[in-house]
C-alpha cells in the first residue's frame, strides 16, 4: 500500500489502499482545499516528475527545494556543525540523489520541523537517516504518519545539538517553533514569522493563504519570546522571499510594533 501525499499541502500520510477522502491539514481554515477538491500523489509519481535542487546559502548551510514546485513550495535547510547535521523543516521529496549527498556530508543527527504545514515527508526522512524527528507536542494532533523516529518535545525550548536550540514561539500554531544557531547568530523561522517582500519586515499571520492576521496580544507575546534570542540573520521558509541578513532582530521588533499598532492612512 502506498503512502499518499497531499498535492495541496505536501504532507505524506501513512499507508492506505486508496487515497484518503480528506486531508485534515487542508480542511483546517489556516490552509485551504482547492476548488478542484482534494488530490493526491504517490511518492513514485512525485519522483517521476520532480527533483530537489540543493544550494549552498552560506558556509555549512544548504537549502533544499523541490522543482517543479510541490504544494506550498517551502525550502528545508541542512545545517552542518562539528557535532552533526540538522535538517530544519522538511520537503516531501527524498530521492536517491538527495540521500547520497546528505550521507556524503555526514548524514543527519536530527530533523526539526517548525509546524504542521511543513511536516511534508518528515517520517520518511527520519526512517532513511535513522534520526529523531522533533515536532512540538502542542501540534501532535497533526502528525499524519507516525513512527518511532518522531519525537514530541514539550515546553518552551529544546536543545538539539551544541549551539542549536529550538524555541516554541506559538502564533500560527500552538507549537510553532524557530531554530536558533547561536554561533552564527541565525534564526530559522519557517513561517512562524514570515519575511515580507521588502526583506526589512516580517508578518505574523494565523493563516497566510487566507490572509488572517494574528491578534495583537498574541503578537506581543511572540515578540517578547523572540526578543530573548540573540540573532542578526533571519532565514525565510521560501527561497523566493529571501532572508533578512543583518539587524534582523530589530526588524522583527519593528514589525511586531507595526502589527500591534498599525499605521492609518
Amino acid at each position: 500500500m502506498p503512502r499518499y501525499i497531499c498535492k495541496s499541502c505536501g504532507v505524506q500520510r501513512g499507508r492506505t489502499q486508496e487515497p484518503p477522502e480528506t486531508c485534515p491539514i487542508c480542511d483546517d481554515p489556516r490552509q485551504f482545499v482547492p476548488v478542484s477538491s482534494h488530490a493526491w500523489m504517490t511518492p513514485d509519481a512525485m519522483l517521476a516528475e520532480h527533483g530537489n535542487v540543493i544550494r549552498q546559502v552560506a558556509p555549512d548551510l544548504m537549502s533544499i527545494c523541490t522543482v517543479p514546485q510541490v504544494a506550498i513550495g517551502q525550502r528545508a535547510f541542512l545545517i552542518r556543525t562539528p557535532a552533526g547535521n540538522v535538517l530544519w523543516d522538511c520537503v516531501s521529496l527524498l530521492d536517491d540523489a538527495t540521500i547520497a549527498l546528505v550521507e556524503a556530508l555526514g548524514g543527519l543527527a536530527a530533523v526539526a520541523v517548525s509546524h504542521p504545514h511543513f511536516y511534508a515527508g518528515m517520517a520518511r526522512w527520519g526512517r532513511v537517516f535513522d534520526c529523531p524527528v522533533l515536532v512540538h507536542a502542542d501540534d501532535q494532533a497533526w502528525i499524519a504518519e507516525d513512527n518511532a523516529h518522531i519525537e514530541r518535545w514539550e515546553g518552551e525550548t529544546r536543545a538539539v545539538l551544541p549551539g542549536i536550540e529550538l524555541h516554541r514561539i506559538g502564533g500560527h500554531f500552538a507549537g510553532s517553533s524557530v531554530l536558533h544557531w547561536a554561533e552564527r547568530r541565525e534564526l530559522f523561522a519557517g513561517d512562524t514569522v514570515l519575511v515580507t517582500a521588502d526583506r526589512a519586515h516580517v508578518a505574523f499571520m494565523w493563516s497566510y493563504p487566507n490572509n488572517v492576521p494574528l491578534p495583537a496580544d498574541c503578537v506581543r507575546e511572540m515578540a517578547a519570546r523572540l526578543n530573548r534570542i540573540e540573532f542578526d540573520t533571519l532565514r525565510s521558509a521560501f527561497d523566493s522571499r529571501g532572508d533578512i541578513v543583518g539587524d534582523a532582530r530589530r526588524a522583527v521588533a519593528r514589525s511586531a510594533a507595526r502589527h500591534i499598532d498599525p499605521p492609518v492612512g
